[in-house]
């Protein structure tokens, strides 16, 4: 995917009473959808899923238009979990991996 403008990095939001943080909150002009990306320095567990999730849905209704295509989630995992990923429902949510140096 090709990004033309970074929209905020650390995006703080409230849900309910505690605050969350969205890590990156990018808007790719070429798809007209915002992506939401998620880093993490463990294996992928499920429960970044969810956490993921929750995230795509408060973008959805709080900060996406209408004409604006559906959010997209990327997790960031430090090691990949093909079994999480396998039984994830949304087609919207990616995982990849990343290597230090």
């Amino acid at each position: 995917m090709k990004f033309i403008k970074r929209l905020k990095i650390t995006l703080k939001i409230k849900l309910g009473d505690r605050y969350n943080y969205i890590d990156f909150l990018l808007f790719n002009y070429i798809y007209n959808c915002f992506v939401v990306i998620k880093l993490k320095i463990t294996e992928l567990k499920a429960e970044y899923i969810g956490q993921i999730t929750k995230y795509i849905n408060y973008v959805d209704k709080n900060i996406k238009k209408i004409s604006h295509e559906d959010t997209v989630g990327v997790i960031i995992c430090k090691k990949d979990n093909k079994y999480v990923m396998e039984y994830c429902t949304n087609p919207n949510i990616f995982m990849s991996t990343y290597q230090t140096i």
